[in-house]
């Protein structure tokens, strides 16, 4: 993948900082239908962009007809950034929504999926229950809105950034151009 091939290759640290994508999405979700009402998109034809583009990196990707509210999907992935092993709570996140489909608004899929990745479900429990990170990813969004973030995924390096799913040259060539 190109953002570990990276890593690896120029020694960076990765961080991710939450987006507010859709925030307005109620908890059930929405269909991508509603969601695009009236602009003109074609639902199928960006499937099939989206699903090459991942499999030019190797990653699964599947047909989901909802969009759902990641608000506390960010919020666990703060705290998992807080627990040894929690970073593999992105990849699970990716996969839940991207391939599997699944509701990421739900706190009940949220806790198994953080089971499922070796975090304990009890402290992710009181972590969304009791809101611990809101105040971080309300702090991300702010630096979103500062970075003029529009879409994901934007890559910042520096002062300089790329939005959507670029090609590892052109991350490379934002990584070289910070140095």
């Amino acid at each position: 993948m190109r953002i570990e091939r990276l890593r690896k290759a120029h020694g960076l640290r990765v961080q991710f900082v939450h987006f507010p994508l859709h925030p307005e999405t109620p908890a059930e979700g929405r269909s991508l239908e509603q969601l695009h009402a009236g602009r003109g998109y074609d639902i199928p034809k960006m499937h099939a962009q989206m699903r090459a583009r991942m499999a030019a990196e190797g990653l699964p990707y599947g047909e989901r007809k909802m969009t759902y509210n990641s608000r506390l999907a960010q919020e666990l992935g703060k705290w998992a950034e807080t627990q040894p092993g929690g970073e593999a709570i992105h990849d699970a996140l990716f996969r839940a929504y991207f391939v599997d489909a699944r509701n990421i608004g739900d706190p009940q899929v949220l806790l198994e999926i953080a089971e499922s990745v070796g975090l304990p479900r009890q402290e992710a429990k009181e972590a969304l229950e009791e809101r611990k990170f809101k105040a971080a990813v309300d702090e991300d969004w702010d630096k979103s809105r500062r970075y003029g973030v529009t879409g994901v995924p934007t890559f910042v390096i520096g002062n300089q950034g790329v939005v959507g799913a670029q090609p590892y040259e052109v991350l490379e060539q934002l990584v070289e151009q910070a140095k």
